[in-house]
């Protein structure tokens, strides 16, 4: 038997043993988020291991998430529990779908449908459903589920492609695709034991099949086609896969098991083959809810100049305009800044080449009469420190009476 070759620099583990290891690396640093990469350096293992064994821990309450593009992580109330707590869980020791069935929403066609209010998602945002074939989004997915009918989710980063797939399916397993992305990220592969030997850790494909639950495979189009052709047997009507390295186990799907795919078109090196294409028979196109950004209170100025991009993007004449995340992250900047300084970081996020546009835009709808990406300015003396937006000087003032 040849014994699996570990990667030259890194000391591989078992996936629980991985997992307790992200889990001390961010409660040693509690105030501190950190990204898949950093992480991957400092603790020595390759980048889809530390991906896997810390989107667990998410999963699990035990770390938070934030972002999407390039998500980062930081430590939460339970990780300092789970960094002292090797919990391996084999594929089939457990049955989420079963436990989340009370919380679909799948209803009979003739009935009215539910679900219109905000949803809670696994880290406690909430969803706000949309109108799909005349029905929420969500309780549409539920149904296409249900039929086995898989979905591929389209559209600009920022959109809430990821946010509705969360909402909709409770027992959800997620893989972030980019170009580095494997088979073995996909599928599994051999980790070390305590022992010396190697054992083989399941990964989330094989786990959604045995387990019944949804899969979806985020940014599915920075993949390589050779890695995907890996997913493509367990979609079509044989509904299993054959595990090569590990003695080319055969694993067949369950019942809820379900695969979802997003894809942000323009995004380099996003493509979309005819393969992949072929493998899901509803694609739906996801914008930005602009009223909703109203609704939730987000500047008004500031949606109709995101409308306006939009509509020039739509034209063909602008390459980007801000999606539902950069108004919510606007919001939370003007909060803390305030709105000079929300208005110059959102011209700073833009693409240098649309950069002027988005410019020319705030400058028409805010009325203000010039406006810069945020910059740090020259150095300030101990006297010159201002006060923060908002205040009054009272303080100030009070101590000079």
């Amino acid at each position: 038997m040849t014994t699996p070759r570990t990667p030259s620099g890194s000391a591989r583990t078992k996936g629980g043993e991985l997992r307790a290891k992200v889990a001390r690396l961010l409660a040693h640093r509690p105030a501190d988020t950190l990204t898949i990469g950093e992480m991957a350096r400092q603790l020595g293992h390759s980048h889809g291991a530390v991906r896997n064994a810390t989107l667990t821990l998410v999963r699990r309450g035990e770390a938070d998430q934030s972002g999407t593009g390039q998500p980062e992580f930081r430590a939460n109330a339970k990780t300092a529990a789970a960094a002292k707590t090797v919990v391996i869980s084999p594929p089939g020791t457990h049955a989420p779908r079963a436990q989340a069935a009370t919380a679909r929403t799948t209803i009979p066609a003739t009935a009215t449908p539910r679900q219109t209010g905000p949803i809670p998602r696994a880290g406690g945002q909430l969803y706000h459903p949309r109108e799909l074939a005349d029905l929420p989004d969500v309780e549409a997915l539920n149904r296409l589920r249900d039929a086995d009918v898989p979905v591929l989710l389209y559209g600009p980063p920022g959109t809430g492609k990821t946010s509705l797939v969360e909402a909709a399916f409770p027992d959800l397993l997620t893989v972030a695709g980019d170009g580095d992305t494997t088979v073995g990220d996909l599928v599994g592969e051999y980790t070390q034991a305590d022992s010396g030997g190697y054992v083989f850790q399941y990964g989330p494909l094989v786990t959604a099949m045995t387990e019944g639950r949804a899969l979806l495979i985020d940014d599915a189009t920075l993949i390589s086609p050779m890695v995907l052709a890996a997913l493509y047997p367990a979609m079509d009507g044989r509904r299993q896969i054959q595990v090569k390295a590990h003695k080319g186990e055969t694993i067949k799907a369950e019942k809820g098991f379900y695969v979802v795919a997003g894809h942000n078109p323009g995004v380099h090196g996003a493509v979309l083959t005819e393969a992949l294409s072929s493998r899901f028979s509803v694609q739906i196109q996801i914008g930005t809810d602009y009223d909703l950004a109203k609704a939730l209170r987000i500047d008004a100025r500031v949606v109709r100049v995101a409308r306006h991009l939009a509509h020039q993007v739509e034209l063909g004449e602008l390459g980007w305009a801000p999606q539902l995340r950069e108004l919510l992250s606007y919001q939370k900047t003007e909060a803390v800044l305030g709105t000079k300084a929300a208005l110059a970081n959102l011209v700073g996020i833009a693409p240098l080449e649309d950069r002027d546009a988005v410019a020319a835009a705030i400058i028409k709808a805010a009325g203000v009469k010039e406006v810069r990406p945020l910059t740090l300015g020259k150095q300030l003396s101990a006297s010159a420190v201002r006060q923060p937006p908002g205040s009054t000087g009272s303080a100030r003032r009070g101590r000079s009476r």
